[in-house]
């Protein structure tokens, strides 16, 4: 670099007056000074933060070739780094690159710094490589390490399942009673409710997991299914005389259900659901809320008082049980509508502990 310096000015100083060789001069050691003061940014924590996340900049537009770059150069200067070592794994994996993967997965997993994300990304690894035995060693050695992490009670449902073994729904149950907040567990365990014959867990997860991810690639799905839970649900005239299950809170959710059955003789529709789900959370809050609290049930609760659930039920079913329907609503409803999308805006739903009932 000090000889292209040097060879720029050399070159202007034979074809520009000499004013503009010292405003030259003067802009070029701005430059240098700027340079030298954030060259040791580089080797501090501030510079290795930026450096990670430039990384991951590349990570999410799909750059992996450059991210790796990115996060070699910066473990050469901090080769202990182990979010960076995460980083260059997973960018390897998305290249299925597994190999190096695994090479620079495998020393993280012996720190005591690893955390439950190293054994996450390490047993997709291996699933990767379809080592299966391998891929199931490590969730659950992982979840041996870290017995409240979602994510691996998930990995290890989803291995488990997609080698026709249903005990899968123990780990997703286990998932959403340890790590309540974490919400790929209720979509597993709700889509897997559905193709048996229960007909309340699948009504549960399932709108737990819309209102954790609303704009989900997997909501539509989910709000189809919801839909047609609720008309499995009401396939019975009377839901308690036939429910086998001695959960205290199936048997309380099922005999509030049960009260609304004359109104299912409508048809279950966005409407009729509406108005089946406003008296179910009435009686609920009067008759079976103490000792049970349900952050779904707040929700719905909340979104009465607000005059909102209408609109809440027509964004749940309307949309998949007839979006030209829908879209009427919409039109005809406008104020309800603004308000209801002002109020998801920013909106994060979190379950919190010790409200599982299963």
């Amino acid at each position: 670099m000090v000889a292209t310096v040097q060879q720029f000015i050399l070159e202007e100083a034979f074809q520009t007056p000499l004013f503009f060789i010292f405003t030259t001069m003067k802009k070029l050691l701005v430059v240098c000074m700027f340079a030298i003061s954030i060259a040791p940014l580089k080797l501090t924590a501030q510079g290795r933060g930026e450096l990670q996340e430039t990384a991951k900049a590349f990570i999410r537009q799909g750059d992996y070739a450059n991210a790796i770059v990115v996060l070699q150069r910066g473990l050469l200067q901090d080769p202990k780094n182990i979010e960076m070592s995460k980083d260059l794994a997973m960018s390897y994996y998305y290249q299925k690159d597994n190999s190096k993967a695994l090479e620079v997965i495998k020393p993280i997993l012996d720190n005591e710094q690893a955390d439950d994300q190293s054994f996450q990304i390490a047993g997709n690894i291996y699933k990767q490589l379809n080592l299966l035995k391998d891929c199931d060693r490590m969730y659950r050695k992982g979840i041996k390490k870290f017995p409240e992490s979602g994510p691996l009670y998930n990995e290890l449902g989803e291995l488990m399942y997609a080698q026709q073994d249903y005990d899968a729904i123990k780990q997703w149950e286990k998932g959403i009673q340890s790590d309540p907040a974490y919400s790929k567990n209720y979509y597993n365990a709700a889509r897997y409710y559905f193709l048996t014959n229960d007909k309340v867990w699948s009504i549960l997860y399932g709108e737990t997991f819309i209102n954790m991810e609303p704009n989900s690639n997997k909501a539509p799905e989910v709000k189809q299914f919801l839909l047609d839970s609720y008309k499995k649900l009401f396939t019975d005239t009377d839901l308690e005389a036939n429910n086998k299950d001695k959960n205290n809170f199936v048997k309380a959710f099922l005999h509030e259900m049960n009260k609304q059955a004359t109104l299912a003789g409508l048809g279950i529709s966005a409407e009729s659901l509406t108005m089946i789900r406003t008296r179910f959370i009435l009686n609920w809050f009067n008759n079976q809320q103490a000792g049970l609290p349900v952050k779904l049930f707040e929700l719905q609760q909340q979104l009465l008082k607000d005059g909102l659930f209408e609109a809440y039920n027509q964004w749940l079913f309307g949309s998949v049980q007839n979006l030209m329907g829908y879209q009427s609503w919409i039109n005809t409803h406008t104020t309800e509508n603004l308000a209801f999308t002002e109020f998801q805006k920013g909106r994060i739903f979190k379950v919190p502990g010790g409200q599982y009932y299963h």
